[in-house]
């Protein structure tokens, strides 16, 4: 009985080894990410150069061990929803959107595939998650939900400008965050002495509109927050509206002062692309979205383009210049 027992152990262990070969001559799936934006891809190359970084640092290389679909919109948003689809039919593992305007046509073709966000506004506010803590659906990932740096901003145009009393802030009142971060920016114009103007922007045409008034109103400055889709395409016109009024504008994006316009303080959109990696590799490794809390910004810049301040005739005093983390000369 004993010596019969032994060839039929023998066949079990090398039935194993059998499996164990064919499982390691099997090749591993090779995990296919897609990066939806609604602006051109070499536009913001900055931002997926930051994400390929942030890929990198976790072990994952492009064309190696992961492959990323890029989808860009080229400004014409409408056409996101249609290439969110078409992630969906290539069974991508995770959508990483960059921006509000690629999360919400990817939420709307797909509740199962997760999807991380690298800069929503406020996605509590648009209905993307149910709170920062518990996102509880398919989408987490990263907010620029930093109401205070509009509060900034005011307090670096009145460095800027000593004498400072009216400042026009460009807004649209359709988006989430506006109101909240309205109130940071009246609560920092109301300990300054400053006035406010407030123009809402719902429009390409309502910009220059908004400088006209502005101008009437004897605004010293324009603060401007409005939605990136709108003002996105037309940068460099409005870094041009800008100069013709003779109107200091700050910004919360650098992307506009790199375009011509005066200044910004916002966050750091390459710092949260970078990051948005973290999320891919927590979800391939096993992580629900739902369980991954989101986090908000934790780095911050300021850019002062001279040139611009040049053509309107500013001086940036030099204890405002040393604190700038980029000068364009």
């Amino acid at each position: 009985m004993k010596r019969a027992a032994v060839p039929s152990i023998l066949v079990v262990v090398v039935l194993l080894a059998v499996a164990v070969i064919a499982e390691a001559q099997q090749p591993k799936k090779v995990p296919r990410i897609g990066y939806l934006t609604g602006s051109s891809l070499p536009a913001i190359s900055q931002w997926t150069e930051a994400f390929r970084q942030g890929l990198r640092e976790l072990g994952y290389v492009e064309g190696k061990n992961i492959v990323i679909e890029w989808r860009g919109a080229e400004g014409k948003f409408d056409r996101l929803p249609a290439l969110a689809a078409e992630l969906v039919r290539l069974n991508v593992d995770v959508i990483v959107t960059g921006g509000e305007a690629a999360t919400r046509p990817a939420k709307g073709v797909t509740g199962s595939i997760p999807i991380v966000m690298t800069q929503d506004d406020d996605p509590v506010g648009t209905g993307f998650v149910a709170s920062l803590a518990r996102p509880g659906g398919n989408i987490t990932g990263l907010s620029t939900l930093a109401p205070e740096r509009s509060g900034k901003r005011i307090e670096l145009l009145k460095e800027i400008i000593p004498g400072l009393s009216r400042v026009a802030v460009f807004g649209t009142s359709t988006e989430p965050s506006n109101a909240q971060a309205l109130k940071e920016i009246e609560l920092a114009a109301r300990a300054l002495g400053i006035k406010l103007q407030y123009l809402d922007v719902l429009s390409l045409k309502d910009i220059e509109i908004a400088f006209q008034a502005a101008v009437m109103e004897r605004a010293g400055a324009v603060l401007m927050d409005v939605s990136g889709p709108i003002t996105g395409p037309r940068r460099k016109e409005i870094a041009q509206l800008a100069v013709k009024s003779r109107l200091p504008v700050i910004y919360g994006r650098r992307e506009p002062v790199e375009a011509g316009g005066l200044m910004s303080y916002g966050v750091s959109v390459d710092d949260l692309d970078r990051r948005a990696a973290t999320y891919v590799d927590k979800i391939l490794k096993g992580a629900k979205p739902a369980d991954l809390p989101v986090e908000q910004p934790i780095k911050f810049e300021f850019i002062i383009n001279l040139k611009a301040a040049k053509q309107i005739g500013l001086t940036i005093p030099p204890n405002v210049l040393v604190r700038a983390d980029k000068v364009i000369k």
